[in-house]
């Protein structure tokens, strides 16, 4: 079946033809003569199978007739992050090039103002993030009762990001006789709970069983140690190993940890851009736009790359960290092997790692066999972290060496008890008789009669060995006076 039997405008099949595109992939034959009947969809396809134009194809075939009012959005399409929304919004520059259609992008990082000014203008289709979009109406500067077709993309990563609050917000400030498009690639309880409450008798449009992965993505897992230099150091093997890397797209859980693997690949001679969602929004399109030109061949990221974003020749992927929920390293793989092309998903496995690989192969029905070659890393082995924490010692020990002889932390000797908590001689004769020990500094002696010159520190020999904890003026010997 080809494009012209779904029921889309001239001006829609001639955008389309132009982006050479003439079949429609199974979620986009399915989903496109429903959207065009004015009925609700759920969608639910394998991420990278095209369902961003499953719903803005026929979108702008239905926005060819009628006219944008100033702060009423005719549509209204939901995405979980800032680089899905600015995705979208290339979709319909692209296929909506030769219609006058305003569109507007509410996402966080860009001024309030020249947002405002869009919306004041008129918009035909309003792409937001949530939380932005309820902060233009809460300052009074956004209406949504014009609302005529709502669209929420990457429902699942909603739920994960908890927007699912937002979300229902949002429904109650739209009309209650809305068109609304769902779309997922997973179908979590909680999702079917949500599609019950927003959706009217939908027309569900599955083309892939929930959760299952592609099968042009080839995976496996390698084992690695605990320690994070070891982690690095099979990364840079794999990196180097890799056969017929394009790209590469190495996810992180944590933004902390996106930002040293990051510069410890560039130290290694890499060249690697880094994203992740505490970045400006600047820095963040940036790097992303490098690395969709080929100018960066690797990114690491966090999840925030992890769902929708269509870069179709990204031929790897790495997790550096195993994803903590299972439905995530569904989206993290999905960003290869996209369009029908090959690839390669790689997982770096620790012994920490073990019940999350369990559920991620339970969830997509599948074992994930261990990659070939051996990527051990012994002993010897040295990473960029070892040598700056070597010097620290090495500077810590000739600092302590200065201050009387200190031995390093991790070779000091154990401290011995304390003068003050050994049992004290019995004074002799009372006042009148020999001059007791000498006290500890941590006494106090009164003074008592006349004073008598202090006998060298070279005489004194009644201290323990080590007292290196305490200052060189504490140690000095304090007598009685008689």
């Amino acid at each position: 079946m080809s494009f012209s039997h779904l029921g889309l405008s001239d001006k829609v099949l001639a955008a389309v033809s132009a982006a050479g595109y003439t079949t429609p992939t199974p979620i986009q034959e399915q989903a496109i003569p429903h959207v065009l009947a004015r009925r609700d969809v759920l969608g639910i396809a394998q991420t990278g199978t095209g369902k961003t134009a499953a719903f803005v194809l026929p979108m702008l075939t239905i926005l060819e007739k009628g006219r944008a009012r100033a702060r009423m959005p005719r549509t209204l399409i939901l995405e979980p992050t800032r680089e899905l929304a600015a995705q979208v919004k290339e979709n319909f520059d692209k296929y909506g090039a030769g219609q006058k259609l305003n569109v507007a992008l509410l996402i966080g990082g860009v001024s309030f103002g020249d947002q405002d000014s869009k919306l004041m203008r008129g918009v035909d289709v309003l792409i937001a993030t949530p939380g932005r979009l309820l902060d233009h109406t809460e300052r009074g500067g956004l209406l949504l009762t014009g609302v005529e077709l709502l669209v929420i993309d990457e429902a699942d990563r909603m739920l994960d990001m908890g927007f699912i609050p937002d979300i229902e917000r949002i429904c109650k400030l739209v009309p209650f006789t809305r068109q609304t498009l769902f779309f997922t690639a997973t179908m979590p309880p909680e999702i079917s709970r949500v599609t019950e409450a927003f959706l009217h008798n939908p027309a569900k449009v599955e083309v892939s069983k929930p959760a299952t992965t592609a099968v042009t993505v080839s995976q496996s897992q390698v084992p690695a140690g605990r320690e994070p230099h070891e982690k690095r150091e099979i990364l840079r093997r794999l990196l180097r190993d890799a056969k017929d890397l394009n790209n590469a797209i190495i996810f992180c859980n944590r933004k902390r940890e996106v930002a040293i693997l990051h510069k410890s690949l560039q130290k290694h001679g890499f060249s690697v851009g880094a994203l992740h969602g505490d970045m400006d929004q600047t820095a963040r399109m940036a790097a992303l736009d490098q690395f969709r030109k080929g100018e960066l061949p690797l990114l690491v990221a966090s999840d925030v790359a992890a769902r929708g974003l269509d870069i179709p020749a990204v031929s790897h992927v790495f997790n550096f960290d195993v994803p903590h929920h299972p439905d995530d390293y569904v989206h993290r793989i999905g960003r290869t092997g996209r369009a029908g092309r090959t690839g390669t998903a790689i997982s770096i496995v620790t012994p920490l790692d073990s019940k999350s690989i369990a559920a991620i192969e339970k969830l997509i029905g599948q074992q994930i066999p261990r990659a070939e070659g051996d990527y051990t890393v012994h002993s010897e082995a040295s990473d960029e972290a070892e040598a700056p924490r070597r010097s620290r010692s090495s500077r810590d020990g000739s600092r302590d060496s200065a201050r009387g002889g200190r031995k390093p932390r991790r070779e000091r000797e154990p401290r011995q008890e304390r003068p003050e908590r050994q049992e004290r001689e019995p004074r002799h004769g009372g006042r009148g008789g020999a001059p007791q020990q000498p006290q500890t500094a941590t006494q106090h002696v009164p003074s008592i009669g006349r004073s008598e010159p202090r006998r060298p520190q070279r005489e004194v020999d009644h201290e323990p060995a080590d007292h290196s904890h305490l200052p060189a003026f504490l140690l000095r010997p304090v007598r009685a006076r008689v």
